[in-house]
């Protein structure tokens, strides 16, 4: 089975689609794709169902869920196929499984290119770190589960997948920068920190790569811009790195030329 979370969910056997159409089969299904290979206990599905308050019938109710969700698998699978719907999405004490390949969702491939991308970077091959990290950005379809009404649960995976999404960017435009890719950047940056406002590390590294294509005095508003946020929102001056960034653009300092802002 192929399963994608990121962006609108996607659940394929061969060339059918296992996806429900209804809301709650579809976070039973969301639920066991990102834990997939990996029982999800019945506790779990119904808090991420119905939060602290599930109704009497609740475990009737999930069954239903996952009866819909076989149904699914059978139609996809063909008369006689083996495994069978029970073996794809099987029952275990007090859960359920669906059994995928450990590398069979995108979030997973996605997770093991972003870590390769950021060790590789910490060890100095910014080349292929842009690449990896690329790669890893380039599995994203949109927001994650982005058809599916969260509960609990899967919106803190949302949460945790959309973080690690902007810090492979992050280290991505790190890998560009130490690359000389400044020109390209600007684009790019200067629509993350219109997003952003807030965002130190992306309001840094387009510092640096104004600073490298001759605009500083831009780098200097952008600083400005980003220290005004800071105080009005928060009532706290940038971070120290930030602070001395600035200072460097300000004397012109010949690190800049070094500076990726990591």
């Amino acid at each position: 089975m192929e399963i994608a979370v990121l962006g609108p969910l996607a659940a394929q056997l061969g060339e059918k689609s296992v996806v429900p159409s209804a809301a709650k089969p579809r976070q039973v299904l969301a639920l066991l794709a990102l834990d997939s290979g990996r029982k999800v206990s019945v506790a779990a599905l119904a808090e991420e169902l119905w939060g602290d308050r599930p109704p009497r019938s609740s475990a009737a109710t999930l069954h239903t869920y996952v009866k819909q969700l076989r149904h699914l698998i059978a139609a996809a699978l063909g008369p006689a196929a083996v495994p069978g719907p029970r073996e794809i999405l099987s029952r275990q004490y007090n859960g359920y499984v669906l059994d995928a390949p450990p590398d069979g969702t995108d979030a997973v491939r996605f997770e093991r290119l972003a870590r390769q991308g950021r060790s590789v970077l910490e060890g100095g091959d910014a080349a292929t770190a842009s690449d990896l990290l690329e790669r890893a950005l380039g599995l994203w379809r949109g927001p994650a589960l982005a058809d599916v009404t969260p509960g609990p649960l899967l919106e803190a995976e949302v949460l945790r997948l959309e973080e690690l999404r902007r810090t492979a960017l992050e280290d991505r435009i790190t890998a560009d920068l130490r690359l000389g890719r400044h020109d390209l950047l600007l684009g790019e940056l200067t629509g993350l920190t219109a997003r952003f406002p807030l965002h130190e590390r992306l309001h840094g590294q387009l510092m640096v790569a104004l600073c490298r294509s001759g605009r500083t005095w831009q780098a200097l508003e952008v600083y400005g811009r980003l220290r005004t946020a800071c105080v009005e929102r928060l009532g706290l001056e940038p971070c120290p790195e930030l602070r001395r960034l600035h200072q460097a653009v300000l004397t012109q300092d010949p690190s800049l030329t070094e500076w990726s802002v990591a």
